[in-house]
């Protein structure tokens, strides 16, 4: 039997890379004759750099840059791949809502700033192709933060650079281009499709998890509609509405606009570099899982695309997350032969996090024994 094992990470208490090998540790106690191969997944979030590193032999390069508040220094980097002179920029390295207090968050005051220096080290490094993982961001600054640190200048009514955060860009009045910028080809990995604007737009959706009240959702939808007008005006550029655009606060459509930048699916991304494909032509079994399986897990995330390339091998799959939301009628009609959850409808959320390892560990113990060994 082989089985292959491709989780994404458990966000907040397991990377990808931990989630693989606690999952194929428990399958190889339990089967010990199965051949277990580790492909460590993620969709443009949390823990892509890491997978890549080790699905395409990688290395890391360090770099300390601006963090997601202006005064706030980020020790970051990129992942590098010197045959393909690639540079993979994880933006929530520098500017993720991982790097904040609770009281820290605040989209009006947090900037991509530090991610688009991160890109110009990766420029200077000599990268001719950067890959933008978006996920994770604490912004809601349609990326002219990381413009700005590109060269792009900002500017208001009296010709003084706005504010490069979600505060500021309702102040844009002009869009000054650089000269001599030369990127390469700019892919930013995403796999959700919410547009930049409108009632499925950054603001909307996604700011309240990072300390947006009401009257700072709707001003930030203000900004970010202003800077969608501002950048057709006078880059002819249409941004408002491209799917995928929303994504880390407007940073996938700020990429568009001011980097050339193409939105291309994060988990097509990882799992062409980790040979996935090749590997569930021989498998029984693909073993896939997030914190959550919920709706969104089938929407564009790394379940959803391993499930794409599982039909084509007819590999089965397993789901082994935190949380099991997706009835069982519906995940086994899309092709999922068996979905197990860590935490009990009766355990705390902190208890779980706090026994993350164990409980993916018994998870793991349960599919290999009462479906895998069928």
């Amino acid at each position: 039997m082989k089985i292959v094992v491709a989780m994404d990470s458990f966000k907040g208490t397991l990377k990808s890379c931990e989630a693989c090998e606690i999952v194929a540790g428990a399958i190889c106690q339990c089967l010990p004759g199965a051949e277990v191969v580790i492909r460590p997944m993620a969709d443009g979030g949390e823990g892509t750099a890491e997978a890549m590193i080790r699905a395409g032999g990688g290395r890391w390069v360090e770099r300390v840059v601006t963090g997601p508040l202006p005064k706030m220094r980020a020790e970051a980097g990129f992942a590098w791949f010197e045959v393909e002179r690639t540079a993979l920029v994880e933006m929530a390295k520098a500017s993720g809502l991982e790097l904040l207090r609770t009281d820290q968050m605040n989209p009006l005051a947090t900037t991509t700033y530090g991610t688009g220096e991160l890109i110009r080290e990766a420029i200077e490094y000599g990268a001719k192709r950067i890959l933008l993982a978006v996920g994770g961001s604490a912004t809601a600054d349609g990326g002219v933060g990381a413009a700005a640190a590109l060269g792009w200048r900002f500017l208001d009514a009296q010709g003084h650079s706005i504010a490069l955060a979600g505060g500021g860009l309702e102040h844009i009045e002009r869009i000054v281009e650089p000269s001599g910028l030369e990127l390469g080809a700019v892919e930013v990995l995403c796999d959700v499709d919410n547009p930049l604007c409108g009632s499925q737009g950054a603001a909307r959706v996604y700011e309240p998890q990072k300390g947006a009240n009401r009257e700072t959702v709707e001003q930030l939808e203000r900004g970010l509609l202003h800077l969608a007008k501002v950048v057709r005006s006078q880059l002819g550029c249409e941004i408002s509405e491209i799917p995928g655009g929303g994504a880390a606060g407007g940073l996938a459509a700020g990429a568009v606009a001011f980097m050339n930048g193409t939105i291309v699916s994060g988990i097509d991304t990882v799992m062409a570099c980790s040979g996935l494909r090749a590997e569930l032509a021989s498998a029984d079994w693909v073993v896939t899982g997030e914190g959550c399986f919920d709706e969104q897990s089938l929407r564009g995330k790394v379940v959803s695309g391993i499930l794409k390339i599982a039909r084509e091998s007819q590999s089965k799959v397993a789901v082994l997350a935190g949380q099991v939301k997706v009835p069982t009628v519906e995940y086994e009609r899309l092709g999922v032969a068996a979905a197990i959850g860590c935490r009990t409808e009766k355990m705390s959320l902190d208890y779980a996090l706090e026994h993350s390892r164990e409980l993916l560990c018994g998870a793991a113990r349960r599919f290999a024994k009462e479906y895998a060994s069928r």
